[in-house]
């Protein structure tokens, strides 16, 4: 289980590599259109503030398109005393506990770190779950919140977002930039609009990629925590067997979720932020001795 923990995390740094590397040559690519090479600095520096913004509102953001309500003890004991005990668990601060008004079961964390940590569940997964399966679920959470994946996720995002955002505004530069800028060589030109064309769609895929690491991470972390990698694979197989889409949908925050939340669809799983369960559950009971 450590060595998988540690597989993943390597990964997941060589593949948020590549958005530095998707980022700089959007910034090379412009920097050869108007002959400036600095401008691939400021192109690099302002991604990095536009992914620092979407970091530090993403929580917000997420709980309000979810529809999350926060609870206290006396609101939800099961599920409140569940967290509550994970947390003690793993000796770590208390989070703020949602529930989501919907039938899909479902569940997901959110917050840059554990002292500002969200986690929220559906009343759908708390009716099809028995105790056992659900520690295993809000164990898959709170390792989220350990392992800092949502803070990775965040980055991840912001990073996505703002390499869509400047490969249009370079696109519209190349176009409509004016008439001093018609001279530049259009080898040049046509190699700086695949470019651009093509870094959202790899920087998307490379999400995806970061995400499905996470999960894997996350699955083997609530299974250290709960001891009971069976658990947390019985809930799994429920969410094979009776899963569905939610009600309130969002491509931006699917990532954050315990399960997928998105509709099935060719592109939904070309792109899904999730690795499929029957593997997720596979990986769980063939590490289940290596405690």
């Amino acid at each position: 289980m450590y060595s998988a923990i540690a597989s993943n995390k390597r990964n997941t740094l060589l593949i948020m590599a590549v958005f530095v590397g998707l980022i700089g040559a959007i910034g090379w690519v412009v920097s050869s259109f108007y002959g400036n090479s600095s401008i691939t600095y400021w192109v690099i520096g302002a991604a990095a503030v536009y992914a620092l913004i979407q970091y530090f509102v993403a929580s917000k953001l997420a709980v309000a398109m979810t529809g999350a309500k926060e609870i206290q003890k006396k609101d939800n004991p099961r599920l409140y005393r569940i967290v509550e005990n994970l947390s003690i668990t793993e000796g770590m601060p208390m989070p703020k506990v949602y529930v989501i008004d919907d039938p899909a079961p479902n569940a997901f964390a959110t917050g840059r770190d554990p002292k500002h940590a969200i986690v929220a569940a559906t009343t759908g997964i708390m009716d099809v779950m028995n105790d056992r399966e659900l520690e295993g679920v809000m164990a898959h959470e709170l390792g989220h919140v350990k392992n800092y994946d949502i803070r990775v996720s965040m980055i991840a995002f912001g990073l996505v977002s703002a390499i869509a955002l400047l490969s249009d505004i370079v696109i519209r530069m190349f176009f409509f930039g004016g008439s001093d800028n018609r001279n530049a060589n259009p080898i040049m030109i046509v190699v700086g609009v695949i470019i651009i064309i093509l870094a959202p769609i790899i920087a998307a895929i490379v999400q995806m990629a970061v995400s499905r690491q996470r999960e894997y991470l996350a699955d083997a972390t609530g299974a250290m925590t709960t001891r009971d990698a069976e658990g947390l694979a019985s809930a799994l197989e429920k969410l094979r067997d009776h899963g569905r889409p939610m009600k309130r949908q969002s491509s931006s925050t699917a990532h954050l979720f315990f399960n997928n939340p998105l509709s099935s669809g060719f592109f939904n799983k070309l792109f899904s932020s999730h690795p499929p369960l029957d593997e997720r559950i596979a990986r769980l009971r063939n590490n289940a001795a290596k405690f």
